[in-house]
C-alpha cells in the first residue's frame, strides 16, 4: 500500500521524509483487527505500511500470550530485528521497534530488560495512544504503556478510508468486544485484555456502514467473548448479540455476517433465533468447549457441563439444520484420566464438527491452572492429542465431501494460485475453487460444488 504520505520531523522542520510501518502479528483474530487499527492511527501520523521489514522506520510485533512460549518466540525475533536496527543504523537510518499485544501487557517492563533492541512497550488497552508513544521514542525515551486506559480506545482511533478499506477486500474484522471476566483457570485472556468491555451500538453500527460502503461484503464480529457482548443501544437501553446482529442486517451492501468467539453460557434466545431468521447469518458456529468431561470442566471453572453444551447444539441445529460446528479442545489439563479423555472422544462423536482446533494444555504463568498438581505427562498428551486429531480429520473430511452436488452462494474473494482462477467463500468458511469467468471480486453466486480436496471445494456456476 503507497499512500505516499510524508511527515515532517519535529527535530528538523524542514527535512520531510516519508516513514514506512511493519507490522508482524500472532495469534487470534482480534490482533489482526489491532494490527489494522493501529496501522490506521499511525497512517493518519504520517506512516504508510510496508510489507519488508527491510525497509521499515517502525517495526511493530503484535504479539498473542496463549501458546506455549509464545514470548520466547517474540524474543527470538527480535534478536533478528536487533541485527537489522544495527545495520540500519550503520546505514544512518533511523528504527523504532515496538511490541504490542497481549506479550507486552503480560511482560511490560520485563521487555525492555531482556530486549534492549525494544523502545516501546503498548499494550492491547492503549493503542489508540501509539502515534504519540512513538514520538516519544523517536526523541529517544524507553515508553511502556500497559495500564488500562480510562478512554475508550475503539472511540479515539481513526477510521480507515474508504479506499483503504477497498485495499483489504471484500470481508473484515469487526472487534465488538473485548475482555472476558469468564477466568477459566487455563487462560490468560482475563489478566492480558481485561474485564468484558461491550462498544456501543452506535459506534459498531457506524464502523460497519463504513466498511459496507468501502466494498465489505462479510463482517466477522470479533471478541473474546463475543456472545457476551451488551452495548448501550437507542434511547440508553443495553441490546444484547442477537439483537445486534439483526440491526447490522438491515446496512445495504452488507450481505454475510458472522461471530466468534462464543462461550456455550452466553448464548440466549435472541441470539439462537437469529440464526434462525437471518439469513446473512452464515450457518458455522465456532463454540468451543475444551473438554468432554464434567469434571474436567469444573477444574477449568467451564461453569456449564458436557450434557448442558450438547443440549444447547442441539436447540441451534433445531432452529438451523444446516449449521456447522467448530470447537475448541485442550488436551491433558492438569488431572486429566484416560476415562476424561474419553468423554471428550464421545462428545466429539456425538456432535460431529465440521471443523476444530485442538491443543495440548500449557501452563500460562499467573493462571490457577498452573499451580494445579498432577499434570499430565508430556508423552500421554501427544497420544491422546493423536488420537483427537485423527477423528476431528476424519470429521472435517466427512463434512467437506458431503458439500459434492450441493448448490450454494459463493462470495468471491480473491484471484486463484493458477491463472484463470478465482477464489469464493462457501457459507461454512471453505475455499470454493471457480473459473473467473464466473465473477468478479465482491460478487454472490451461485455455485454447485463438483468435487472435494482436503480443505477446498470446486465449483461450476449453476
Amino acid at each position: 500500500m503507497d499512500l505516499n504520505d510524508t511527515l515532517t520531523r519535529p527535530d528538523d522542520a524542514a527535512e520531510t521524509k516519508t516513514r514506512k510501518v511493519f507490522v508482524k502479528t500472532y495469534g487470534c483474530q482480534m490482533n489482526v483487527y489491532d494490527s489494522q487499527r493501529m496501522s490506521d492511527a499511525l497512517m493518519a501520523d504520517g506512516y504508510q505500511p510496508t510489507d519488508a521489514i527491510e525497509d521499515a522506520d517502525l517495526v511493530l510485533l503484535n504479539t498473542c500470550h496463549i501458546r506455549e512460549r509464545a514470548a520466547e518466540k517474540v524474543y527470538s525475533e527480535l534478536g533478528r530485528i536487533r541485527d537489522l536496527k544495527r545495520d540500519r543504523a550503520a546505514q544512518g537510518h533511523e528504527m523504532v521497534v515496538g511490541v504490542t499485544g497481549c506479550v507486552a501487557q503480560a511482560e511490560g517492563d520485563e521487555i525492555l530488560r531482556r530486549a534492549p533492541v525494544v523502545d516501546l512497550v503498548v499494550g492491547p488497552q492503549t493503542y489508540h495512544r501509539l502515534p504519540a508513544v512513538v514520538k516519544k521514542a523517536r526523541a529517544g525515551h524507553k515508553v511502556v504503556e500497559t495500564d488500562y486506559a480510562l478512554e475508550d480506545k475503539f472511540e479515539h482511533l481513526p477510521q480507515p478510508q474508504k479506499t483503504v478499506v477497498r485495499n483489504r477486500g471484500v470481508t473484515a474484522f469487526l472487534t465488538v468486544q473485548e475482555g472476558c471476566d469468564k477466568f477459566c483457570t487455563f487462560c490468560v485472556v482475563p489478566y492480558t485484555r481485561g474485564s468484558e468491555i461491550s462498544r456501543p451500538v452506535a459506534q459498531i453500527v457506524a464502523e460497519a456502514e463504513r466498511l459496507a460502503e468501502g466494498g465489505v461484503r462479510e463482517i466477522t464480529l470479533l471478541g473474546q467473548n463475543v456472545n457476551a457482548w451488551h452495548g448501550e443501544g437507542v434511547g440508553g437501553r443495553e441490546w444484547g448479540l442477537g439483537e445486534l446482529l439483526f440491526r447490522l442486517a438491515e446496512i445495504p451492501g452488507l450481505e454475510r455476517l458472522r461471530y466468534t468467539t462464543s462461550h456455550p453460557r452466553d448464548m440466549d434466545d435472541t441470539l439462537i433465533a437469529a440464526h434462525r431468521d437471518l439469513p446473512a447469518l452464515m450457518p458455522y458456529l465456532h463454540l468451543p468447549v475444551q473438554s468432554g468431561s464434567d469434571r474436567i470442566l469444573k477444574a477449568m471453572n467451564r461453569k456449564h457441563t458436557a450434557d448442558d453444551y450438547l443440549r444447547l447444539i442441539e436447540r441451534i441445529r433445531n432452529v438451523r439444520p444446516d449449521i456447522a460446528m467448530s470447537g475448541d479442545f485442550i488436551i491433558g489439563f492438569p488431572g486429566e484420566s484416560d476415562a476424561d479423555h474419553e468423554a471428550t472422544m464421545k462428545l466429539v462423536r456425538d456432535v460431529g464438527y465440521a471443523q476444530a482446533f485442538s491443543f495440548k494444555y500449557s501452563p500460562r504463568p499467573g493462571t490457577p491452572g498452573a499451580d494445579m498438581k498432577f499434570h499430565v505427562e508430556e508423552r500421554v498428551k501427544d497420544e491422546r492429542l493423536q488420537e483427537l486429531q485423527a477423528l476431528l480429520t476424519n470429521q472435517l473430511e466427512t463434512f467437506t465431501q458431503s458439500r459434492v452436488g450441493m448448490e450454494m452462494d459463493a462470495l468471491i474473494e480473491k484471484p486463484g494460485r493458477q491463472a484463470g482462477q478465482i477464489v469464493g467463500r462457501s457459507p461454512w468458511l471453505q475455499p470454493v475453487i471457480l473459473d473467473e469467468s464466473v465473477g468478479r471480486i465482491g460478487d454472490i453466486v451461485r455455485v454447485k460444488v463438483l468435487s472435494a480436496g482436503r480443505n477446498s471445494l470446486f465449483a461450476e456456476p449453476v
